[in-house]
């Protein structure tokens, strides 16, 4: 592995996307800064950034976490995907920039979180710090996508970047804007760039078809999953 990486956490832990399933993701620290290039080998590898961390899965009796990746060269929208691009850009400007930590952001982060029931019990919502290690603090380059509706932010996308990928790290916005569909809106406009910048995927993390909130990202095809290790081609045809 290029560069070293050193293996900070291994333990298993009660799953967070389905209960009563216990997870494994062992947390790695490259000792360095990742070039694009050694991004997208890691990505390929099915993994994930958390903070200036990489994990993949190694649950130890479930295999339902599986990365999923968008092929942009070949992606054809659904009707429904159609739409919410519609949507979107008659009501949306999109502005790319560095990754930023502030009260504003804190604050959009947290009603999305609560809007969307995403707050575990007994466990306080995220603050500054938690932003900053998660997002701000990274291996590898990323920017954000910013969403404004009527020149306010409504919704920021976090995006790493690779030689030839995109990887959707993690998107939020106003739950009081859900009409706009800004999460599809979302994954669409990082279609958009990953193809107008000439990249070959956007990796959107894992796809878990028992649930819902992870399940959506199903619905982007023609994609790849990674399944027991491989890459798998799944199409609408």
């Amino acid at each position: 592995m290029t560069p070293p990486e050193i293996v900070v956490r291994d333990e298993e832990d009660a799953c967070v996307y389905l209960p009563g399933r216990r997870a494994r993701q062992p947390l790695r620290q490259p000792i360095r800064q990742l070039t694009a290039a050694e991004f997208d080998m890691r990505l390929a590898a099915g993994d994930r950034r958390a903070g200036s961390l990489l994990y993949n899965q190694a649950c130890p009796s479930c295999a339902e976490c599986q990365a999923i990746r968008v092929d942009v060269r070949v992606f054809a929208p659904s009707r429904s995907q159609r739409r919410a691009q519609a949507r979107g850009d008659a009501a949306v400007t999109v502005e790319l920039g560095p990754i930023v930590v502030d009260d504003m952001r804190i604050a959009l982060y947290q009603a999305h979180e609560h809007g969307r029931g995403l707050v575990r019990s007994g466990r306080p919502s995220i603050d500054t710090l938690e932003y900053e290690s998660f997002f701000a603090s990274s291996c590898v380059e990323g920017f954000e996508v910013r969403y404004l509706v009527g020149g306010e932010l409504r919704g920021v996308a976090i995006t790493d970047r690779g030689a030839r990928s995109l990887s959707a790290v993690y998107t939020f916005w106003d739950p009081a804007y859900a009409a706009l569909s800004l999460g599809t809106y979302s994954i669409l406009t990082q279609i958009a760039l990953a193809q107008g910048w000439d990249l070959d995927w956007l990796y959107l993390g894992l796809a878990i078809r028992e649930n819902r909130s992870m399940a959506y990202k199903l619905a982007f095809m023609p994609h790849e999953r990674r399944v027991g290790g491989a890459w798998q081609w799944f199409s609408r045809g």
